[in-house]
C-alpha cells in the first residue's frame, strides 16, 4: 500500500519517521484525512516530502498540507524550514511562479443589490484585466523596472490602505534587481497586472456563509456581500529567475559536497554566493508578482467604477493579500528558519506582529480558494499554525487529475454550459483552459478546510460561493 511506512499520530496527522530512510535527516508528516492521505501517498507527494527530508540544515519536520500533490522537487502544498545561516534554500522549495498568491477584494454592496448587473461587471472584468498565455498590458507599465522589483507595489503609489493589507506590506527586503536576469527582465516586459493562465482567475464572488461573525465582522465581510478574489503571481519573470537559479544549483551542490536523492531539489547553502543571489532575485520577483496584483486590483476598482459607480470603486477595500510560493526567514524556538512555502499560505495567529494592526487580535486572514464551480473560505490562523506547521496551511483545494486528464474527461464547451447553468457567468480566453480547471480535476475544498481546522491550524470566518469567473 501506498505510503505503508507512515504511522497516524492522530485524526489529522501522519508521519514517516526518519528512520524509514537512511538520508532522512527528520520526519515526513502529512496534516490529512485517511483519504485525502492515501491521494497524497498514491500520486507520489509521499516520497517528494520524504525527499525533501534530506536536505541539508533541515529542522523539525517538512510538512505536507491536506491539498498536496506532485509538483517539482517539492510537493506542492509542501513546508520545509532550514537553519539559517546555513541551511540550504532550493527553488524547488519556492517553485516556478514565485509569490504565486491570492487577494480578497470587499464591494459595498450585497449581491441582491448587485442584481442584473452582475453579468456586465464580469464581462467588464474580462475586458479590464489582460489574460491567457500571451496576455500583455501596456498602459500602466513602470519606466523603472528596478523600482519595481526594489519596492512591489509601493513602486506603483498603491494605496496606504492596500499596502497595509498586504504580506510583509508587499516588500520582501533584501531585493536585488542586479541578480535577475537579462532574460528574466525581457519576460516581465508588459506582464504586470495581467493574470496568466493555469488555475489563475479573478472571480466575481459573495460570503454565502458566515462562521465567526466578530472576525468576519473585523475582516470586513458580512453575509450576501459581494467580493472578488484574484489569484496570480510573477508571470514569466519569476518562472525564468527560478530556471536560472535551478542550473546554478547544480554546480554549487557538487562545490560543497551535497547530494540529494532528486535533481530537482537543486540547492546551495542560503549563506553560499548562489544562496545568496537566489534569495535576492527571488525576493525581486516576489515584489514583482506583489504589485501585478496591486495593478489587477485597480483594474477591478476601474471596472466596478464603470459598472457600478465611482462611489462603489472607493468603497472597495482590500481585506489581505497572502503569497503561497515563497522562502522567508522567521523565527521559531529561538531560531532563525528559512520556511520554504510551496503551495502553502503562510496563516499566523493573533498576537503576531506580522499582522496588520486592525487584525491583529483577531489572526491573520488565508484566502483557500475552491475551483471555478466550487466554495472558497477565508480563514483566519490559530496558535496550533505556530505550534505544528511553521505557521502554515493550505493554499487550495489542490489537484487530484491531471490537466490531461480533465481533458479527457470533459470538453471545454460541456464545463462552460454546466458552470453557466448554475448562474456562474464564465469569460474566459481559453477552451482548453476550463476543460483542465474543470471542478471535478480538484479535491473536496470543504475536506481540505476541515482538517486545516480540526488540526488547529486555522478557523473558518466566511465561505465563499462563486458568480461569475475570469480564466486565462
Amino acid at each position: 500500500m501506498a505510503g505503508a511506512s507512515a504511522v497516524r499520530l492522530d485524526a489529522t496527522l501522519w508521519e514517516v519517521p526518519p528512520s524509514a530512510r537512511s538520508d532522512m535527516r527528520v520526519p515526513a508528516r502529512v496534516f490529512a484525512d485517511a483519504e485525502l492521505f492515501e491521494a497524497i501517498a498514491r500520486d507520489g507527494a509521499l516520497e517528494q516530502l520524504q525527499n525533501v527530508a534530506t536536505l541539508p540544515g533541515v529542522r523539525g519536520a517538512v510538512l505536507a498540507m491536506p491539498d498536496a500533490h506532485h509538483g517539482y522537487g517539492f510537493p506542492v502544498g509542501g513546508v520545509a524550514a532550514t537553519e539559517l545561516p546555513d541551511g540550504a534554500v532550493s527553488p524547488g522549495g519556492v517553485g516556478y511562479d514565485i509569490n504565486c498568491g491570492v487577494r480578497l477584494l470587499a464591494l459595498p454592496l450585497s449581491e441582491p443589490e448587485l442584481g442584473a448587473r452582475r453579468e456586465p461587471l464580469v464581462e467588464e472584468l474580462a475586458r479590464t484585466i489582460p489574460a491567457g498565455t500571451g496576455g500583455t498590458r501596456r498602459d500602466r507599465q513602470p519606466a523603472d523596472l528596478d523600482a519595481v522589483l526594489r519596492d512591489g507595489p509601493a513602486a506603483l503609489g498603491a494605496r496606504d490602505d492596500d499596502l497595509e493589507h498586504t504580506e510583509s506590506g508587499g516588500r520582501l527586503p533584501g531585493a536585488d534587481p542586479a541578480a535577475v536576469s537579462p532574460r528574466a527582465r525581457e519576460r516581465a516586459k508588459g506582464q504586470l497586472g495581467t493574470m496568466g493562465a493555469g488555475n489563475h482567475f479573478v472571480e466575481l464572488q459573495r460570503v454565502a456563509r458566515v462562521y465567526d461573525e466578530r472576525t468576519a465582522a473585523g475582516f470586513g465581510l458580512s453575509a450576501d456581500q459581494v467580493v472578488v478574489l484574484i489569484h496570480s503571481g510573477s508571470r514569466g519573470l519569476g518562472h525564468q529567475v527560478c530556471a536560472d537559479y535551478v542550473e546554478r544549483m547544480g554546480p554549487a551542490m557538487r562545490r560543497h559536497g551535497i547530494t540529494l536523492p532528486d535533481r530537482q531539489l537543486a540547492c546551495a547553502p542560503a549563506s553560499s554566493p548562489e544562496g545568496r543571489q537566489y534569495l535576492a532575485a527571488m525576493a525581486a520577483a516576489a515584489n514583482f508578482a506583489w504589485a501585478n496584483r496591486q495593478l489587477i486590483a485597480d483594474s477591478v476598482r476601474a471596472a466596478v467604477a464603470k459598472v457600478l459607480g465611482r462611489a462603489m470603486a472607493e468603497g472597495t477595500r482590500q481585506v489581505y493579500d497572502v503569497a503561497h510560493n515563497i522562502a522567508k526567514p522567521e523565527r521559531y524556538g529561538g531560531r532563525e528558519l528559512l520556511v520554504h512555502r510551496k503551495g502553502a499560505t503562510r496563516a499566523f495567529p493573533a498576537g503576531s506582529p506580522e499582522i496588520p494592526a486592525a487584525y491583529r487580535e483577531l489572526g491573520q486572514p488565508a484566502f483557500i480558494p475552491g475551483s471555478m464551480g466550487t466554495s472558497s473560505f477565508v480563514l483566519a490562523g490559530e496558535p496550533g499554525s505556530l505550534e505544528r506547521s511553521f505557521g502554515s496551511i493550505c493554499h487550495g483545494a489542490g489537484r487530484a487529475l491531471s490537466r490531461t486528464a480533465a481533458r479527457r474527461r470533459k470538453s471545454g464547451a460541456e464545463v462552460r454550459r454546466e458552470l453557466e447553468s448554475r448562474g456562474i457567468v464564465v469569460r474566459s480566453t481559453s477552451s482548453r483552459a476550463l476543460a483542465e480547471e474543470a471542478p471535478f480535476a480538484y479535491k473536496d475544498v470543504e475536506r481540505v478546510v476541515e482538517v486545516v481546522e480540526r488540526a488547529g491550524l486555522a478557523r473558518r470566518v466566511a465561505q465563499l460561493e462563486p458568480l461569475g469567473v475570469v480564466k486565462g
